[in-house]
């Protein structure tokens, strides 16, 4: 679908619109997908509803208990690039 290609639609008298199939299609939308709908200053925008909710730090912080000493920043590094190298090489 060209980006500069405008697709119309018509609102149902229920309020329901179709969205074109090109649109959804290039968007990965299938049937069952939940949109989260606001209104914006230039339209109404659609965009996917996230699949789990929004947290903050806060709210997740400390939620994986550690038994053992504390590991430096250096030593994550290290453990992380260890695993990714394990992971690409198929180990």
């Amino acid at each position: 679908m060209a980006m500069l290609e405008r697709l119309t639609t018509t609102v149902s008298t229920k309020g329901q619109v179709i969205l074109p199939k090109a649109i959804r299609r290039a968007l990965g939308w299938d049937a069952g997908t939940r949109l989260v709908v606001e209104n914006t200053p230039e339209g109404v925008l659609l965009k996917p509803e996230p699949l789990f909710p929004e947290t903050r730090p806060e709210d997740v912080y400390g939620c994986l208990a550690w038994k053992g000493p504390t590991k430096s920043l250096a030593e994550m590094d290290e453990a992380v690039l260890k695993e990714a190298k394990r992971r690409h090489e198929g180990g």
